[in-house]
């Protein structure tokens, strides 16, 4: 290949086997890229990059040639990462893998389905007794040849299907099933690489014939659920030997709007549940007596199927049972019938409180609030036409505005002013919360005139607390969400705060006491709130101290998010337009309303604790007055009994009403397999959920016990978790031998460490801090990975096919992800490094001019811009590619996860401002920076650690 000695595909330390080995084939180098087509640029494109490297050996004067010719640029993908997992590379071996991924139609985990889309029709069978037996999904089926045909044909399908025969999971009949095989590997001679973050987690590898009708769909994606553990033990002693968490990472939803999140939803209002445990019909039940009865896989309660399940009440017309989507789709949405409300279906409400004191009006917050919203009017859910909106100002007075309908004779906006802080009073019983559809001119008129209203205030007081209580008295008859744009410390009324940030206290022992609520208003009167259906989200701008660990309570127990623009001014455009686009997508996402999520499991199985945003209003429910689209939720399990089958399942069931008025209730249910054996255990443990766990168990433990304690549990588990497996499976050996599953741990636990929400540091502003820990606590899973271990890009020699759209999905191609080290950095390249928040565009001190002129439209590095900014759009190839390699980092939706976050960009010159370069290189997790060692000195004193 003629770019090979430019940097394109050295060779390295990282990658040169497949990403989870087998042993034997452990030092063969990885497969030549495959999604590289010939040819796949112009030779135009292919001598501009060979030019920017040639030129760069020219422009550094010799400095490279000393290295032999800097090898550290991109290398590539290990296999299956960005397409299907070749059968050696993922988990050799192992046909179950492979099927799954192959899109044959074994239940395996996250697997490609075979069959089209949701719901896809089956042939039906010949009907038995009025039952009839799915013959596209069993084994062995009329369509299959060689299959016994006729009433022999259906026979075996219904012995398949467990139809009125025991079911296969009862009883140590069958012989063991191979689960996912064990790969140990050193990590100080097989390191990890960043591009193991994206391979799916070890499936799980259920006994044949374990869902009903062998859909490929019939066990639940990881973006909506996965477990830490994909086998499980049977019984608590052998988890409490593995030393690892059992515990599920939730995310009901996987985009922002309906429309991008495909679940199929049962319309007829036919539900069928178990009568004692209340679980959900599902893939995995069993069906009896000629499929008139149906056993719970739960509690094994045998219960009536509904008469109506066959039915189609609208044709008027039976229908194939085998179609109905809860027994082929693991996700699933019923529409609720009447029993499940206990009030008609409450409207979308939302309240906003403006801050419009001196900084909120200076900073340009509220104009720019209000034209967002002006802007947003028509993306704000309202198909029922039932949404209402509430507006209410505040500085050292409440302000609130009575807002008239469309076409009445007085069509001006008053305000009406309360300054009784202690005991706030709603001024006007009506006109305080108004319908969008009826009142929609007045409320245009309303925001434009808002920002003149107070342009010439000059009050620094915000009663904020105040405020809150006023707005939870005039929406909590209805519920609904009230969203706070504050740019000022509340230093009035009820919640006062003060100032107490202490910079000699950061980086102490004391410095945790920063980090707990100064006021216990924030925390009681979130309760409150959550009782009557009322859910609060917070926008913080201040660029003095805001008190964000005070305030970030609020949404914490109510189902809201905290969102913090630390020195924020609509002056400057990158701002204004990144909080605008947020703002925006938020007030469109389709949120749920008065919310509850339980989990059911198998008998024997308990959820133990809850982690996440909302008020846990009993042992086992959690209530959301409003539930968000953008968060997850860890739940760990704990094993109370001894496990009988050979499989358990565990459903979450989340019910809510949607912004257009209708209760629904969505189900999950995750199958996973039992085991005796320890390796299973850690063969199938799933490094990113563990990952997950462990953040939120970090974020309770800075909360309570301070900042040392929380780094210093994350350390010993992972030295735990070593020297188990080392005592356990290893047989003790030298090294430090882990699964190759897991190879991954040691570098996110070092991440998580060096996080700026638990990073030891005394330069980090408790507010950044308090911000942080909100993320580490609420991210969905594959943003808090970036969050932790962020993604680093070398732009400067990237494949070919980077920046253009692949030709088989039309999805831009990202080039591959290296790791966080310095090491991989050469001096004349061009990279990108994204943690999900922030984007850094690192330009070397050598970049050769072409590179520069190309990408920014500059002949020489000092006359680059740097700081907050954007590229610019040039007309040609390489910046083209540029700006699709940035955006599509931006992409939450192709990773199915619904997020509003815009990240800001920064262009960062090596030799240019010293505290940017600072803080793009404190995302390098593997270098040295502040008081962290690096990845090398970890991985050193884990192994003493472990080995003594």
């Amino acid at each position: 290949m003629a770019d090979q000695g430019y940097g394109q595909f050295p060779p390295q330390q990282y990658g040169q086997q497949p990403p989870y080995p087998d042993p034997a084939t452990a030092g063969t180098p990885p497969p030549a890229q495959a999604t590289q087509a010939p040819g796949a640029e112009g030779a135009a494109g292919k001598k501009k990059k060979r030019g920017y490297a040639t030129q760069a050996f020219e422009f550094g004067a010799g400095g490279n040639a000393a290295i032999g010719g800097q090898t550290t640029g991109g290398m590539p993908p290990p296999p299956g990462v960005g397409g299907a997992v070749p059968a050696a590379a993922g988990y050799p071996g192992q046909p179950e893998f492979q099927a799954g991924y192959a899109g044959s139609p074994a239940p395996a985990y996250g697997g490609a389905p075979a069959a089209p889309g949701y719901g896809a029709p089956a042939a039906a069978a010949p009907g038995v007794g009025g039952y009839q037996a799915p013959d596209a999904y069993y084994q062995g089926g009329a369509g299959t040849p060689g299959a016994p045909q006729g009433v022999a044909g259906i026979t075996a399908g219904m012995a398949g299907m467990n139809v009125g025969a025991q079911p296969a999971q009862q009883a140590g009949q069958q012989s063991r099933l191979a689960l996912n095989q064990l790969y140990p590997t050193d990590l100080l001679n097989q390191p990890f690489n960043v591009s193991e973050l994206d391979l799916p987690p070890p499936p799980c590898i259920l006994p044949p014939n374990s869902s009903v009708t062998q859909s490929p769909t019939a066990n639940c994606p990881p973006k909506y659920m996965r477990s830490t553990l994909n086998a499980i033990p049977t019984q608590n002693s052998l988890l409490k030997k593995s030393k690892l968490p059992f515990a599920l990472v939730i995310q009901p939803y996987a985009a922002l709007h309906d429309i991008d999140d495909d679940v199929p939803v049962v319309q007829d209002q036919v539900i069928a549940r178990c009568r004692r445990c209340r679980t959900y019909i599902n893939p995995y039940v069993v069906f009896l007596d000629q499929g008139h009865r149906w056993r719970c896989n739960m509690c094994n309660l045998t219960n009536d199927v509904p008469q109506a399940f066959d039915w189609d009440a609208a044709a008027q017309k039976s229908v194939n049972r085998w179609d109905r989507p809860e027994l082929n789709h693991s996700v699933v949405e019923f529409v609720a019938p009447q029993e499940y409300m206990v009030r008609p279906p409450q409207p979308l409400v939302y309240l906003f409180l403006f801050d419009v004191s001196y900084a909120a009006v200076s900073t340009g917050l509220l104009a720019t609030s209000a034209r967002t919203i002006l802007d947003s009017l028509n993306r704000i859910p309202n198909a029922d036409r039932r949404t209402r909106l509430g507006f209410m100002a505040v500085d050292s007075s409440l302000h609130y505005f009575s807002i008239p309908k469309d076409g009445e004779e007085n069509t001006e906006t008053s305000m009406l002013v309360v300054s009784d802080l202690d005991e706030p009073f709603l001024p006007v019983p009506q006109d305080l919360l108004v319908p969008l559809t009826e009142s929609r001119e007045s409320i245009e008129t309303f925001l434009n005139k808002l920002p003149e209203m107070f342009q010439n205030n000059q009050n620094n007081g915000s009663c904020m607390g105040s405020a809150l209580r006023a707005g939870h008295k005039l929406i909590s008859p209805l519920g609904g969400k009230i969203t706070v744009l504050s740019a000022s410390l509340p230093n009035l009324g009820v919640g006062k705060l003060e100032m107490r940030e202490d910079k000699k206290l950061l980086g102490t022992s004391k410095e945790s006491s920063l980090l707990q609520t100064a006021n216990s208003f924030y925390k009681s009167f979130a309760v409150e709130c959550s009782k009557n259906q009322v859910s609060i989200d917070m926008f913080l701008f201040s660029s003095q101290y805001q008190d964000v660990a005070s305030l970030s309570n609020l949404p914490r127990y109510t189902g809201g998010q905290t969102w913090f623009y630390p020195g924020w001014n609509a002056g400057r455009p990158e701002d204004a337009i990144k909080f605008a686009r947020e703002f925006s997508d938020y007030l469109s996402s389709e949120i749920g309303l008065e919310a509850v999520l339980r989990v059911r499991a198998t008998t024997g199985l308990r959820m133990s604790t809850f982690y996440g945003n909302f008020f846990n209003r009993s042992s086992d429910l959690c209530a959301f007055p409003a539930f968000p689209r953008d968060q997850c939720y860890v739940v760990e399990v704990a094993i109370d009994e001894t496990l009988q089958k050979n499989y358990v399942c565990l459903q979450a069931g989340v019910l809510y009403t949607t912004c257009n008025g209708e209760r629904r209730i969505r189900v999950m249910t995750l199958a996973i397999p039992t085991t005796t054996n320890l390796a299973d255990i850690y063969a199938s443990a799933d490094q990113c959920a563990i990952t997950t766990y462990f953040s939120h168990k970090a974020v309770e433990r800075a909360l309570s016990s301070g900042l040392d304690a929380a780094r210093d549990a994350l350390q010993s588990k992972l030295i735990e978790l070593l020297q188990t497996f080392k005592k356990e499976i290893g047989g003790g050996g030298a090294g430090l031998q882990f699964p190759a599953n897991l190879r991954g741990l040691p570098a996110l636990f070092l991440g998580l460490i060096k996080n700026v929400g638990l990073r030891r540091s005394s330069q980090i502003p408790s507010d950044l801090r308090s911000a942080a820990l909100c993320q580490l606590s609420t991210l969905p899973l594959p943003l808090l990975m970036q969050y932790i271990y962020p993604r680093l890009y070398s732009l400067h020699d990237m494949p070919d096919n980077a920046g253009v759209p692949d030709p088989e999905t039309s999805q831009i191609v990202l080039p591959p992800p290296l790791n966080l080290s310095s090491e991989r950095f050469v001096s004349y390249g061009l990279y990108l490094i994204d943690d999900g928040q922030t984007q850094f565009i690192w330009v070397g001190r050598d970049a050769v001019p072409q590179l520069l002129q190309d990408v920014f439209g500059v002949a020489d590095r000092t006359q680059l811009r740097v700081g907050k900014g954007s590229i610019a759009e040039l007309d040609n190839d390489f910046n083209e590619r540029v700006r699709a390699v940035i955006q599509k980092s931006r992409d939450h939706l192709s990773r199915g996860v619904g997020s509003i976050i815009v990240p800001h960009l920064y262009i960062v010159r090596e030799d240019g401002e010293p505290s940017l370069k600072l803080w793009a290189q404190t995302l390098l997790v593997e270098d040295r920076a502040d008081q962290g060692m690096s990845f090398g000195q970890w991985m050193s004193s884990l192994r003493e650690k472990v080995s003594s």
